[in-house]
């Protein structure tokens, strides 16, 4: 099974949002955009929504909902989650090297060798 820690997350239900310190090396603009991406996105269709990497520093959008919640936007859910991935690009790009040079210690030559 594969390990995966969050970066961060809002919960529809709690009204909380999360942001791991493991992470708090990230410019603070970042995590600004971050904590909007997740907040407005549980503002809009509910449930919970994570950022999450893998072992190898790949990120994600994961989003969750209670079983009984019948006012979860699972269509209007992923319908978002692709415009986020679409439209913040940049910013999944940034979050990786960020964890491939900080997490992982990876040389940052050996991750652009990566990308040719």
């Amino acid at each position: 099974m594969e390990e995966k820690i969050v970066l961060c997350g809002s919960n529809a239900y709690e009204k909380k949002y999360y942001f791991n310190e493991k992470f708090k090396g990230i410019p603070e603009s970042v995590k600004k955009e971050l904590n909007i991406i997740c907040v407005l996105f549980t503002e809009e269709v509910g449930g919970i929504i994570t950022f999450v990497y893998d072992e190898e520093g790949n990120i994600s959008l994961e989003t969750d909902a209670y079983e009984d919640d019948l006012l979860y936007d699972e269509i209007g859910s992923g319908l978002l989650v692709k415009e986020i991935v679409r439209k913040r690009q940049e910013l999944f790009l940034s979050l990786k090297l960020y964890y491939k040079i900080f997490i992982l210690k990876m040389d940052p030559s050996e991750i652009l060798s990566e990308d040719d």
